[in-house]
């Protein structure tokens, strides 16, 4: 029997997963997943065995049919600055990149959604791969707990501050698995950051900025890069499907949402 990995589970999906697979009565089934969640995405646990809140009957059942397996990280560079950037191989053997960047006052970690893109930006060098695959959620949380392992930082100051999809890929052509990415990236009892510390980055995808505004609500960057449609187009070849100015009206909406 194949394993499940923990990081395909959201809080529900778990839940439902003790009650099927580990017949956990349904009054104890919301108390045990909140302490698995608890103890891996706040407390860094990588082993099972080390869960000792929990019968030891039950940590090996749920040895027995779950793992915390993650990718591996593939290269390191850090700069002189301080800057690390970490290329993870994830476990279908694809690469992404994702980016710590130490400031004074915060730390900001850049993530990535999708292998390769298919905006084909100039200035941007994923825009010269090919789209490969959209990452899963579990794939885009992994680049987080990575790099949370890599900085120890398990403790209640946070040493990663701000998260900012920013990295490989357009977040919004992976709609379905950043919204859930995010999810768990806000979950109180999870990874704890505010939709304030959590930005989304887009080249423009106009029609799904209404709905992030309402599913997602975190800050949202704009990669506008011209002031005309025309210079725009030269360098952006989204700006043909999407407008200036149609990006203009749906960013006001999106602020009108936000700040409600």
């Amino acid at each position: 029997m194949s394993l499940k990995n923990f990081f395909d589970f959201n809080l529900q999906t778990l839940k439902q997963f003790l009650s099927t697979d580990l017949k956990i009565e349904e009054k104890k089934t919301s108390m045990r997943a909140k302490q698995l969640w608890q103890a891996v995405y706040k407390k860094g646990l990588d082993e099972l065995n080390h869960l000792t809140t929990l019968p030891i009957e039950l940590r090996n059942e749920l040895i027995s049919k779950i793992t915390l397996k993650k990718p591996k990280i593939a290269d390191k560079q850090t700069s002189k600055d301080g800057t690390i950037k970490w290329l993870i191989e994830l476990l279908d053997g694809n690469k992404v990149e994702c980016v710590f960047i130490p400031e004074k006052t915060r730390g900001t970690l850049c993530i990535s959604s999708q292998v390769g893109c298919t905006l084909n930006c100039r200035f941007c060098h994923t825009g010269t791969q090919r789209l490969v695959k959209n990452l899963n959620f579990s794939e885009i949380i992994n680049q987080v707990m990575i790099a949370k392992e890599q900085l120890d930082d398990w403790k209640e100051q946070k040493i990663i501050t701000n998260i900012v999809l920013m990295g490989m890929g357009e977040p919004f052509y992976n709609y379905d698995n950043v919204k859930m990415a995010v999810e768990i990236l806000k979950d109180k009892d999870g990874l704890n950051y505010g939709p304030k510390k959590i930005t989304v980055s887009t080249a423009g995808i106009a029609d799904k900025i209404p709905l992030a505004a309402k599913e997602i609500g975190t800050y949202l960057a704009l990669s506008l890069h011209a002031p005309t449609d025309e210079i725009r187009e030269l360098i952006m070849p989204i700006n043909k499907k999407f407008k200036i100015k149609d990006l203009i009206e749906q960013c006001k909406y999106y602020l009108l949402k936000f700040m409600l």
